[in-house]
């Protein structure tokens, strides 16, 4: 038998780069996060903060797959928030202009378009600061979740604050997430928000998540914070009762108009250092890169891809910014092998649908998954972790 010989010197490197990785491979699920143990994470230089982002990345997700997202704005402008960012708040005087609430034709239009090119979550925004007093348009939206659930695409709305009462009308009509961001730390907050407070948005996280529904809350990146806020932001989401399905890693676009629209552009290593750092205390959480993706390269966003993120919102705009295209988003997976993520092919959507779902071809993946012997459910957050990574 032919057996090579290496020197002492390369063999003890060899040895302790295989530990490295996969001491850094794995991250327990936490909910006790101290901001000094996240600072600490987010503080490691960079290439090494995203080779371990890396390793946990690829012990809980399939690190080919990037789920496709499209969000459409169903109510525009008009808002009585004062979101500093913001072209819809009724404060600024801005290219937006206030419309009403859309008819449900045009957004199951969008929808079947959005499933034609490979989006598997639909998602749907309105201008409100709450559901206050529009019964009929709440129903409509009810109508439009239950129709585009029909189409078995994932379904996530964003509607301001809800009522316990409402998070639940939203599920039972197959609501599938609801986003409802953070922005930015606690102290951060008052000076990008004064019409609601950091405690009202926790509040309607807290019902949607009791009424069954995945949270999806992350932030915004450039609105004036310090990296003591970008660690702060979350520590917030680490230690919520249970994280959220999503966190959304937004960078601003600065829009004339609003009170934040000298900002200097956020850099592409704090975009990527937050998104990194989010994965490692996040483990099974979906990152989605969302708004000001367009502003990356090709490579900027394939460190990210690398450092964790794994969905992207594509599609002809996001709310009022504008939106990488499907077609150039699927030739760009292509040159990176990276697939789309099927309808309910995350563990932890999958686990709160499990009831609803019945079998697709996009959930044969997870029952394959389930029922393999290589797989481990972690107990607290009801997630599959492959035993056997993907490098």
């Amino acid at each position: 038998m032919l057996r090579l010989a290496l020197p002492a010197r390369r063999l003890t490197i060899l040895k302790r780069s295989l530990a490295t990785h996969t001491a850094s491979a794995g991250s327990a699920t936490r909910h006790d996060w101290t901001k000094e143990e996240v600072k600490r994470i987010y503080d490691t230089p960079l290439l090494d903060l995203v080779f371990r982002a890396a390793g946990v990345h690829r012990q809980n997700f399939d690190p080919s797959k990037v789920q496709l997202c499209t969000l459409m704005n169903i109510k525009s402008g008009g808002c009585s928030e004062d979101c500093s960012y913001c072209s819809q708040s009724s404060k600024y005087t801005t290219d937006t202009k206030a419309s009403r609430l859309v008819d449900i034709e045009p957004v199951l239009e969008a929808a079947r378009k959005a499933k034609a090119n490979g989006s598997t979550r639909f998602c749907m925004g309105a201008a409100w600061r709450d559901l206050s007093g529009r019964k009929r348009g709440f129903e409509r939206i009810l109508d439009m979740v239950r129709e585009v659930r029909k189409m078995d695409m994932e379904v996530c709305t964003t509607l301001g604050m809800l009522s316990p009462s409402q998070a639940q009308q939203l599920k039972e009509a197959g609501l599938t997430a609801y986003n409802h961001n953070l922005d930015t730390s606690r102290e951060h907050y008052p000076k990008v928000i004064t019409t609601r407070t950091y405690d009202d948005r926790l509040d309607t996280i807290s019902a949607v998540r009791d009424a069954g529904i995945n949270v999806c809350s992350g932030g915004i990146l450039g609105l004036g914070e310090s990296d003591v806020d970008r660690v702060g932001l979350i520590w917030e989401v680490a230690n919520m009762p249970e994280h959220p399905e999503s966190f959304p890693v937004n960078a601003l676009v600065p829009i004339a108009g609003t009170p934040l629209e000298n900002n200097e552009p956020v850099k592409h290593q704090t975009l990527l250092r937050t998104i990194a750092t989010a994965r490692v205390v996040l483990p099974t959480t979906i990152i989605r890169l969302a708004a000001g993706r367009q502003t990356l390269s090709e490579s900027e966003q394939a460190m990210c891809f690398m450092a964790g993120a794994n969905a992207v919102f594509t599609g002809e705009q996001m709310l009022t910014t504008p939106c990488s295209p499907w077609d150039e988003d699927k030739a760009m997976m292509s040159r990176w092998g990276l697939e789309g993520m099927g309808s309910f092919e995350q563990s932890n959507v999958a686990r709160r649908e499990a009831a609803r779902l019945v079998p697709t071809a996009s959930t044969s993946a997870l029952e394959a998954t389930t029922a393999g012997a290589g797989s481990a459910t972690s107990e607290d957050e009801g997630t599959i972790t492959q035993s056997q990574p993907r490098v």
